[in-house]
């Protein structure tokens, strides 16, 4: 009956047989909680940040911490975050771990990989980890109370003990001074007694098939139980002459949820707001040397212009430098940190380029995006200086000066650093002057238009195209009232004179000879 070697015959089972092999003996509530609650912490990892560690040291109990999370925390609380126990960061030994050429840490003596099942230990006075094997053997056993590796003296008592396999609470998470009493919230802890509410609580290792099924079964509960998000509809204005494809997608595919309604896509609202923009933007740009007039071409480069205008209202680029002028090739400014580094755009990430054949660097004045490669707009602009075709289609052209060249060429006039490109002389964006932005009446338009909407009215679109049309003439009434009688029915009035006329003669008919006739035969 039993499993074990020697107890093949026997026709009974033992207790321990029945409580461990065979489940009779079941765990109370109290401690599956406390299998549950222990967490164990590797030795890798930090006893503060919980993640890999790259500069370790150690406390004089052997806890391991990461040095840029500990010392900090020493400094403010001035006590160990595992223990609660006051420490200063000059307790703290800086550890010195030996690696293999896997990159695993391992004892350098031995040369054996450190496991969890490993006993780690260092020498306080050099911060050299072993293993608890080789000190043991070399140190102990021969009375040779020295560093192994630099031969260092120290003491019994210098020698930490890292890690135990046999004290295993040293290394429980949950039992941390900072994990109980620092980190934890009210709504931390209602959570986790929510949890504990659950089987998946309990559950410390599965298989990697059962996580799957398990992981799947809680997607499903947690799908079922969701509420539906409030779906964005799309309106008159921001529908797309398109449709979401989701009726298709849902038809053809198994894993998509059928779909029985074909709904239009919906535009972002900057392409609602840019296909309302039809004018041109002007910008005043006011430096140290005198104003620069610009003018945007907001239609064909929105969102560099808008990027540009927004960073002038806000004064992103107040009090920065032109960092960069070449004579007779470009002026580049839009930096605020003044090392041609830096800058960020207003959409938070770098956009994309909106290259236009119509616009090129063909003159000079051209005002144009600075970037790094394809797609790296940010917020750095250049004005040309000369013409430059070799920069068309490689950067976004969005005005032109339209006033003070005058400056521009005093600019140009001071020449540059033959190391750096910096121009001799500081050239300051001191403030900009938006005199016109059709972004805030484009704005303005999409708002009206939806209030209009709101109150019921119809789009200012649908009542030009209303008044277009011409207007339908009833013929009379009833059904088919707009039909136009035809004008070929009514028969027209004959000419009285036509009928006097001389008869028309006929044409004589010329007989063919047929050689297949043979009537006179």
């Amino acid at each position: 009956m039993g499993k074990k070697q020697h107890q093949s015959d026997k026709l009974y089972l033992t207790t321990k047989e029945w409580k461990d092999i065979y489940g009779g003996h079941k765990d109370d509530k109290s401690t599956k909680i406390q299998r549950a609650e222990f967490k164990k912490l590797p030795f890798t990892h930090c006893a503060l940040s919980f993640v890999p560690f790259k500069d370790p040291v150690c406390s004089p109990e052997g806890i391991i911490f990461e040095m840029s999370a500990i010392y900090p925390y020493v400094k403010k609380h001035g006590i160990n975050p595992v223990s609660g126990k006051k420490i200063s960061v000059k307790d703290l030994i800086v550890l010195h771990f030996s690696k293999d050429s896997d990159g695993k840490f391992r004892c350098p003596v031995t040369y054996r990989v450190f496991t969890e099942t490993s006993v780690i230990v260092t020498i306080r006075t050099t911060g050299n980890v072993y293993s608890m094997e080789a000190v043991e053997e070399l140190n102990l056993k021969r009375n040779y109370l020295k560093d192994l590796l630099d031969e260092t003296p120290f003491q019994r008592k210098d020698i930490i003990n890292l890690q135990d396999p046999n004290d295993i609470e040293k290394f429980n998470m949950e039992k941390f001074y900072h994990v109980q009493f620092d980190v934890k919230t009210k709504a931390e802890i209602a959570e986790e007694k929510k949890m504990m509410s659950t089987p998946m609580y309990y559950i410390n290792k599965v298989s990697g098939e059962a996580r799957t099924v398990l992981d799947k079964l809680k997607s499903l509960e947690v799908e079922s139980d969701r509420k539906k998000e409030v779906e964005k509809i799309a309106d008159k204005i921001n529908a797309a002459h398109y449709s979401q494809g989701k009726m298709a997608a849902g038809f053809t595919s198994t894993t998509f949820d059928p779909v029985t309604e074909n709904k239009a896509e919906i535009l972002e609202d900057n392409v609602v707001r840019y296909s309302r923009v039809t004018k041109n933007g002007y910008v005043q740009i006011i430096t140290n040397y005198g104003p620069l007039n610009l003018e945007l071409y907001c239609k064909h480069a929105p969102k560099a212009c808008e990027n540009f205008i927004v960073h002038c209202k806000n004064g992103y680029y107040n009090n920065s430098r032109f960092h960069r002028l070449v004579p007779g090739f470009i002026l580049q400014g839009g930096d605020p940190t003044g090392t041609g580094k830096g800058g960020e755009s207003i959409f938070g990430k770098a956009f994309e380029d909106e290259i236009n054949g119509t616009y090129k660097h063909d003159k000079k004045g051209v005002l144009s995006m600075a970037n790094k490669g394809t797609n790296t707009n940010r917020s750095q602009f250049f004005v040309t200086l000369d013409a430059a075709s070799h920069l068309d289609g490689k950067h976004t052209v969005f005005g032109r000066l339209v006033g003070g060249m005058d400056t521009l060429n005093i600019i140009e006039e001071l020449g540059a650093e033959p190391t750096s490109d910096e121009p001799r002389e500081p050239v300051w964006f001191v403030k900009a002057q938006v005199f016109f932005d059709p972004f805030e009446v484009a704005e303005a338009e999409v708002q009206k238009e939806r209030e209009a909407l709101a109150r019921g009215e119809k789009p200012k679109d649908e009542e030009e195209e209303e008044d277009q049309k011409p207007k339908l003439k009833a013929y009379k009434s009833g059904v088919g009232k707009y039909i136009r009688p035809n004008p070929a029915a009514q028969k027209r009035p004959v000419d009285p004179s036509l009928l006097d006329a001389a008869p028309v003669q006929k044409k004589k008919v010329v007989p063919r000879s047929n050689l297949s006739d043979f009537s006179s035969w």
